[in-house]
């Protein structure tokens, strides 16, 4: 047997690269929701880089501070804005002063795990209703403005692979993904006459200072986390925001009602041998349901 270690994906270039051309979003206005932490900072911080003025909307304002020092720092203009993405009006209030934006990156969701049986209405509909309501509304209104205006625009949608697959332990976020996954390529059929193009972009396995607790506590306690995806490495953030500049650039004008998927093939694995099932309450470490 061969004990030759495999080499798995090349790792990303180094912070600050970039494939597309310097100064390609100059004179944009780039909207990203959830764009104070994690993987909306990291998208946020791309379109930085090559030009683009930012709008950064969180519900959470201690979010938003220490979010535009770090990205004005790249040399942007940095708006930020507390908004609830499920009112309407406050949203509008959010266009109305921080202007119109080229590029709208619906970042913003909410999630947390459950067995479905344990999950009550209220959870139900918090997690949908930020998740694909908000992203709804953010788009309704992205869109309204653009067709009035006549000009054209860029939506990207941060979806997850479990919209195609289900996701056991977490059945109000996957439905709500699902949702926005066919808003995605809906919104693109409907808008793209009017030249604006909706894309979607579903990260993998990319550890970030916000990571949701199930999943940091899932890391903390599973070792060799490289050797657990068929690319034999974990993503790196700016990765994700990499392919966001690209589906939102000139470059990917011809690109619309897609979503891509960044994880290094990790949702597509499935193996010769199914593993034993394990049910999601064991898993999660809750005792039998007793109603």
């Amino acid at each position: 047997m061969d004990d030759t270690p495999l080499p798995g994906l090349p790792a990303p270039p180094p912070p600050g690269a970039s494939a597309l051309p310097p100064g390609t979003f100059d004179g944009s206005l780039v909207l990203v929701t959830g764009g104070g932490t994690g993987l909306g900072k990291a998208i946020a911080a791309e379109f930085a880089r090559l030009g683009a003025d930012l709008v950064i909307v969180s519900r959470a304002e201690e979010h938003l501070r220490p979010a535009r020092r770090e990205l004005a720092a790249l040399g942007t203009r940095v708006t930020t804005a507390v908004c609830d993405i499920r009112d309407p009006e406050r949203i509008a209030e959010v266009y109305d002063s921080c202007g119109l934006p080229d590029v709208l990156v619906n970042n913003a969701a909410a999630n947390f795990p459950v067995p479905a049986e344990d999950m009550s209405p209220n959870a139900w509909r918090a997690v949908v209703d930020i998740t694909l309501t908000g992203t709804f509304l953010m788009s309704r209104e992205f869109g309204r403005r653009h067709l009035a205006a006549g000009t054209p625009g860029s939506i990207i949608d941060v979806g997850a692979s479990y919209a195609w697959t289900g996701g056991p332990g977490f059945a109000h976020s996957a439905a709500a993904k699902a949702g926005v996954r066919t808003l995605v390529r809906t919104l693109a059929v409907e808008w793209g006459p009017y030249g604006i193009q909706v894309n979607g972009l579903v990260p993998g396995l990319m550890p970030h200072e916000d990571m949701t607790d199930d999943i940091r506590g899932n890391l903390d306690r599973a070792d060799a986390h490289d050797a657990r995806q068929p690319a034999l490495r974990v993503g790196a953030p700016r990765e994700l925001g990499w392919a966001a500049t690209f589906l939102a650039s000139p470059y990917a004008r011809f690109i619309t009602g897609h979503t891509l998927v960044v994880d290094g093939a990790n949702w597509q694995r499935r193996g010769p041998v199914s593993p034993p099932v394990v049910p999601v309450r064991e898993q999660m470490g809750r005792g039998p349901f007793t109603g």
